[in-house]
């Protein structure tokens, strides 16, 4: 081998390690990179399992006060069908109007009432006698 064909092998050979080392350099960078996109990965993994987590937790809190409402709205549909109808209050008032309990008296005015007709009989009874 001659002088020139050593130097250029070892050229070749140094342009080589210097490229294997680029090479190496680009694989390390590429490596720290896929390193952080992973881990970033990662922890947005964990942030939607959470938020998942979260929102399942307000559908399920949501579908409860949801059915609650639904029973309440229940409730109160049968509590008024329990009221009276238009007709039903038409027809009592048309009695209460026949009655008029306005002009009925009390146990106590009547025992009034009989009171103060004694006393006038009485006092009747007392001036015919004379």
């Amino acid at each position: 081998m001659t002088q020139e064909q050593i130097s250029n092998t070892e050229s070749a050979y140094l342009d080589s390690v210097a490229r294997l080392r680029t090479l190496e350099g680009r694989y390390n960078l590429l490596r720290d990179r896929v390193l952080v996109v992973n881990n970033n990965l990662i922890e947005q993994y964990k942030k939607t399992v959470t938020e998942v987590k979260s929102v399942n937790d307000d559908i399920k809190e949501i579908k409860s006060d949801l059915f609650k409402i639904k029973e309440a709205m229940r409730h109160l549909l049968s509590e008024l069908e329990l009221f009276a109808k238009k007709d039903d209050v038409k027809y009592l008032e048309k009695y209460i109007n026949l009655w008029d309990p306005m002009k009925l008296v009390t146990r106590k005015e009547l025992e009034q009432a009989i009171e103060e007709i004694k006393k006038k009989k009485r006092v009747n009874d007392g001036r015919s006698e004379s």
